[in-house]
């Protein structure tokens, strides 16, 4: 079992950048493939990004491919996303999940509280 914890959600402007982290408990992180989603108002929550068990691969959703980096800290129990040259339409909350398959789709086994990502133009 393994919880997640998210943080670095905020306001920004648009071309700005923000860190998201999410921390995870337990000792088995190493062993969940990670991810992030987000969920506008009014629409279906949709893929960001996913992150490989050992950090060796990473897939992106088209419309983040170049803007946003997905990374992950094994001794640290911690990945993050750096969300640089940021849109309007990247407003959204933002979850972080985790799962033992070898990477995160939306039928993810384990899903954070969300953390709230807004962006003025």
């Amino acid at each position: 079992q393994v919880q997640l914890v998210e943080s670095g959600g905020g306001m920004v402007q648009a071309g700005g950048s923000l860190r998201l982290s999410c921390a995870a408990s337990g000792r088995t992180f190493s062993s969940y493939a990670m991810g992030w989603f987000r969920q506008a108002p009014g629409k279906v929550r949709e893929f960001v990004a996913t992150i490989s068990r050992s950090g060796g691969s990473t897939y992106y959703a088209d419309s983040v491919k170049g803007r946003f980096t997905l990374s992950r800290d094994n001794t640290k129990n911690t990945v993050y996303l750096q969300m640089n040259s940021l849109k309007p339409e990247d407003t959204a909350v933002y979850y972080c999940a985790a799962d033992r398959g070898v990477v995160v789709t939306i039928k993810a086994s384990h899903w954070g509280q969300g953390t709230q990502v807004t962006v003025s133009s």
